[in-house]
């Protein structure tokens, strides 16, 4: 399961990520220097550099940071109260759909998306604890309303792993977020479905 970088604990490293952030929104990763992390950090680049050895590795924690808060808000948005597929949607809608909104909504969006490489490995961590907590979710709502998933030749980690597959699709085709979040309902709906006693 992936980590939450507790940006509060440093308030230097605080600042480095959250000026990073903004200097690779508005310039792109390629146009980014450490010049400019370090201006939008109010710090010289020597102090910059005592903290991170380059601009991926800023990448890097940045990524972590972004992915571990949207894994927690998934999860607590998935224990709440309300009906299965209102949580399922809050917690889809933190996790993906909210957190992409910002980065498309830059010009330089695409380029720091093609960045995945340099953070597959973080991603891969984060499907794994978005599908940790939503398995689980979908687990505790079969058996609430007495489904045999099994019986259905459905399991929780087979559901979990259609809508996140489904998901991911969705993004590559669709870029508007209130037509994401469209998608993302119809989805959630069929998986409602399954959950559903016969």
């Amino acid at each position: 399961m992936i980590e939450i970088e507790d940006i509060t604990a440093d308030p230097k490293r605080a600042r480095i990520l959250e000026g990073a952030m903004k200097v690779f929104l508005a310039y792109g990763f390629a146009r980014t220097t450490m010049d400019d992390i370090a201006r939008a950090a109010e710090m010289s680049r020597p102090a910059l550099y005592l903290l991170f050895k380059n601009k991926t590795d800023i990448f890097r924690a940045i990524a972590l940071m972004l992915l571990g808060r949207s894994v927690e808000q998934a999860k607590t948005e998935l224990e709440s109260k309300g009906a299965f597929a209102e949580r399922m949607m809050r917690a889809v809608d933190a996790a993906l759909i909210s957190m992409m909104g910002v980065v498309h909504a830059s010009p330089h969006g695409a380029e720091l998306l093609d960045m995945k490489s340099s953070v597959a490995d973080l991603v891969g961590r984060w499907r794994g604890g978005l599908v940790e907590h939503i398995a689980k979710a979908v687990e505790s709502e079969a058996r609430q309303n007495g489904v045999d998933l099994a019986a259905k030749g459905l399991s929780a980690r087979l559901l979990t792993d259609m809508l996140l597959d489904g998901l991911e699709g969705m993004k590559t085709r669709i870029s508007d977020p209130s037509e994401q979040r469209q998608a993302a309902a119809a989805l959630i709906r069929v998986i409602d479905l399954a959950l559903s006693a016969e």
